[in-house]
């Protein structure tokens, strides 16, 4: 089985910055619609029940005529979609392992801004979990596996304390460089290069801007208010929508941090860069996890990349793989 120690890319891509502009270009995303379709999986969408009148879509990919080893359900990055190159090429992989894939999109991700009034944020988990289920129940799911990128790793293992009780038969989590504590990501990326704060702006406003022309009755702000830096522009999130009065409490209602994972009883795997310039490392070194996680820490990687060759290979989607194959039974 793979280890984080495994993971020893070229010198030409250690550096952090390069690897994580390569995780998400769009070599990466041409390279996971080919690994996909490679597969011979025909993909499905479903719209899903997420309670209170919320819809979620997702992608099932399945080889036809095969019976699976079981359903493997990723989750993407803030900003990212089921549409992500590292969304593909892990897909790609998992089904070439024999599982089925489920890829779904977080609200106002992807091409689904016209399914839900509401604005999305980072504490809808509950959406999340009812949509999951509705998904495990729909599809007649027997053994349920997970893995998440970033945001969707920090959902992935919020996802894994709500299991029991919403009837998911959840057997691992893999989480990839997790959000773990929100509100020293965000100081992480003030200080980080302009790259990414205009990255992550650019597509939060383009979805803003989106969002505000397919309902402009509930969302009328202002093209000043889509101008405001991040920590400003989520404390008006947080504030308007999230209905939270301080930025500090928002943070703190979807954060993993300290011993908030002390109740998980779902196995977990969690893959981390040293160099990671959007997760804070010191995150991790205060991370108190339960028994049944453990956390790998590779020297390099970047955000979510763990790219490991100039065509786009990924050390990250073969971990996932690996941590989510071994956890199902070989049929």
């Amino acid at each position: 089985m793979l280890t984080a120690a495994d993971y020893r890319p070229p010198r030409l891509l250690r550096n952090p910055h390069l690897q994580s502009v390569l995780g998400s270009s769009g070599l990466r995303r041409h390279r996971g619609l080919r690994a996909l379709a490679a597969t011979g999986a025909e993909t499905s969408e479903h719209i899903l029940d997420g309670g209170g009148g919320a819809r979620l879509q997702g992608w099932h990919s399945r080889v036809r005529g095969r019976e699976p080893r079981g359903m493997a359900l990723l989750l993407h990055g803030w900003e990212g979609s089921a549409d992500s190159g590292y969304m593909r090429l892990t897909a790609a992989r998992l089904l070439a392992d024999g599982l089925d894939v489920f890829r779904l999109n977080f609200r106002d991700h992807g091409d689904t801004h016209h399914l839900n009034e509401g604005l999305f944020h980072s504490n809808r988990l509950d959406e999340v979990v009812h949509a999951v289920a509705d998904m495990v129940q729909r599809l007649r799911v027997r053994d349920l596996v997970v893995a998440g990128y970033s945001l969707g790793g920090n959902h992935a293992l919020r996802l894994g304390l709500r299991a029991s009780i919403a009837g998911l038969p959840l057997r691992h989590i893999a989480a990839v460089c997790p959000l773990v504590d929100p509100a020293t990501t965000m100081a992480s990326m003030e200080r980080a290069p302009q790259l990414y704060d205009w990255y992550f702006r650019r597509k939060w406003r383009s979805s803003l801007v989106r969002k505000r022309a397919l309902f402009p009755e509930q969302h009328c702000y202002d093209d000043a208010t889509l101008a405001l830096d991040m920590r400003s522009l989520t404390a008006w999130l947080a504030q308007r929508y999230a209905g939270f009065g301080r930025v500090e409490d928002y943070f703190d209602s979807y954060s993993i941090a300290g011993d908030r994972l002390a109740a998980l009883q779902v196995p977990a795997s969690v893959l981390m860069a040293q160099d990671d310039p959007v997760i804070p490392f010191d995150d991790f070194r205060q991370w108190r996890l339960p028994p049944s996680a453990a956390l790998e820490v590779a020297r390099w990687g970047g955000h979510c990349a763990f790219v490991e060759s100039l065509s786009g290979d990924g050390f990250a989607e073969r971990w996932v793989a690996d941590r989510l194959g071994a956890a199902l039974p070989r049929r």
